[in-house]
């Protein structure tokens, strides 16, 4: 507990002013201005995530807290904009980006403030060879003007290799999901389409979008591209 009084005393002194941080009190009366970002776990052991001033994060124990802010905890439920969402359990720790002539492990200092699109692709799909080099021109032109999405390749190669030789070859430098986490992915959002090039958008809190199945009807990648493309316009 020594650690952690210590931790939330210099949240005080750091930062400048965020429009959700908020004073935060404990059972022995100790106050802090932190800004919830997430929560875990369930009753005697749920556990909130809390943004300090200078961008670190600090876990602590609900039941620590005093029983009106306990209470703003368990009720708590992420936003649209910003702070966490239902992607973070998976890409959190989970992703690389293309360094050089390798990908690498990588965190997002900045993660999307709207939307999220997942590229469905693989290195052995000649349609999906055909669609990248589209898809890289997108991002490369409008990404460094928005902090509005961002796109994860979730790839259907069968190895780590070929889906790092894919990234070199067609220079795709947005994050990649982890060859070893892609099935536990898929089991847990289930998106619509099984055939590949497939661009999936979403919200932070994973609702669809836009997709390139429109019910059994296969509409293609570019359909979903120009539709982010409009949005992030407007």
């Amino acid at each position: 507990m020594k650690t952690t009084t210590i931790i939330l005393t210099f949240a005080l002194m750091c930062g400048v002013l965020h429009a959700e941080f908020r004073t935060w009190t404990r059972n022995d009366g100790n106050t802090a201005e932190l800004e919830l970002v997430n929560k875990k776990g369930s009753g005697d052991s749920l556990q909130a995530t809390f943004m300090m001033r200078n961008g670190g994060k600090v876990d602590f124990p609900v039941a620590d807290l005093i029983e009106a802010d306990a209470e703003l905890v368990r009720k708590w439920e992420p936003t649209t904009a910003g702070g966490s969402n239902v992607f973070d359990e998976y890409l959190d720790g989970n992703l690389v980006k293309l360094e050089g002539k390798s990908l690498d492990s990588y965190e997002m200092e900045k993660k999307p403030t709207k939307y999220y699109l997942f590229y469905y692709t693989a290195s052995w799909c000649g349609p999906c060879q055909t669609f990248t080099p589209s898809l890289v021109k997108f991002y490369d032109t409008h990404k460094p003007e928005s902090d509005e999405f961002e796109i994860i390749l979730i790839t259907s190669d069968s190895d780590q290799k070929a889906m790092e030789k894919y990234a070199i070859g067609k220079k795709m430098n947005w994050p990649h999901l982890k060859f070893s986490k892609v099935r536990s992915f898929k089991k847990k959002f289930k998106h619509p389409g099984s055939g590949i090039p497939n661009l999936v958008l979403t919200d932070l809190n994973g609702k669809l979008i836009k997709t390139s199945y429109e019910g059994k009807n296969y509409v293609g990648p570019t359909v979903v591209m120009n539709h982010l493309k409009e949005l992030i316009a407007e």
